[in-house]
């Protein structure tokens, strides 16, 4: 099965409506168009695959502006002086067939210094006809006097849920289904990018041999086990079963597992025993987001005891941490299953 062009152009919202998940700045932004008070200078501020661009442009085409007035300037790749003194020759020509001209500047933080410095004179007196839409994932790097002279916005990164939803959404217009855990498991990957959730739909969709996506043809994509391994792993802690848990360790690590993502997956499912155990009548929100097996497995556990625990989760949360700065990634993890399975 293919899937013709990206899903994330394909459906890329086309008006205000259609934006998810930024309903604090789509009321602001809409609230000027309807007084007429358009700010000559505005700032989108955010992570990576949350929209700017895309709300940019939305803004852009709400205020009446046609293609041939909209300019799109990459400062990653335009970022010098040169560059920035043409686009301020450039703005006080008059707009070809619109009231104003717009030009969004993604990745505004690349400018350089030089730049940056022929950018804010002219953000001091723009032509009334001109409109600047900024666009940063480090507004951290901009200067006080450039944040001063826009009306900053700053985008949410999308929740799980709403990301869980879009995908499947998505997916099904494409006729494809996603199965619940499969859909978790890419909102949970994506941490927070739309872009990046339609990107890992994509290749599901296309590695797919039928129209189903499960949750292991979504790990073999993002680097995360199989459901089946870290049930093996989480099973092998309960039962203090040291060759089994690390026997699912060893399987981790020849599939070439993403740890990080691992951990986040591994201290989801055991937090989830956790909260069933300790919140019985909250056990179906609990488990909204897993698949059948999972949820079965879930409540099993949660009913054989405490061993699994808050101090098997704390101990996790500190594998997880060093993870991250670990040489080998795993082995946080096994040092941490050796201590819990050896108790």
């Amino acid at each position: 099965m293919t899937v013709a062009g990206a899903l994330y152009q394909k459906y890329r919202p086309q008006d205000f409506s259609e934006v998810r998940d930024q309903d604090h700045i789509v009321t602001v932004l809409e609230g000027a168009i309807k007084k007429g008070e358009i700010p000559h200078a505005l700032l989108f501020s955010g992570t990576r695959g949350t929209g700017k661009t895309t709300l940019a442009r939305i803004f852009a085409k709400a205020i009446g502006t046609k293609q041939h007035d909209l300019y799109e300037i990459d400062a990653a790749s335009n970022r010098g002086i040169d560059d920035i003194r043409e686009l301020k020759e450039a703005v006080y020509t008059l707009p070809y067939e619109s009231s104003h001209k717009v030009y969004i500047i993604d990745e505004v933080h690349m400018l350089t210094k030089e730049a940056f410095n022929a950018l804010l004179k002219t953000l001091e007196e723009p032509p009334a006809h001109v409109v600047f839409i900024l666009a940063t994932t480090e507004e951290e790097k901009l200067l006080d006097t450039i944040l001063s002279r826009c009306q900053v916005f700053r985008f949410n990164s999308p929740s799980r849920a709403v990301l869980n939803q879009v995908v499947t959404d998505i997916a099904k217009k494409e006729g494809f289904a996603l199965d619940t855990e499969a859909a978790d498991l890419i909102a949970l990957a994506a941490d927070g990018s739309f872009r990046d959730a339609l990107g890992v739909v994509q290749k599901v969709i296309t590695a797919s041999g039928d129209t189903i996506g499960t949750a292991d043809e979504v790990a073999a994509i993002i680097g995360a086990p199989r459901s089946s391994t870290l049930i093996k792993l989480v099973e092998g802690i309960h039962n203090k079963d040291k060759t089994s848990a690390l026997s699912a360790m060893a399987d981790i690590a020849g599939q070439h597992v993403d740890m990080k993502l691992f951990m986040r997956l591994l201290l989801e499912f055991v937090r989830a025993v956790v909260m069933v155990r300790n919140l019985p009548s909250h056990k179906d929100h609990i488990l909204a987001a897993f698949s059948p097996e999972s949820a079965s497995k879930i409540k099993a556990l949660a009913s054989e005891g405490a061993v699994l625990n808050s101090h098997v989760l704390l101990r996790l949360i500190t594998a997880a941490d060093l993870t991250n700065r670990s040489p080998i990634p795993h082995l946080p993890l096994e040092i941490a299953v050796i201590d819990l399975t050896s108790s």
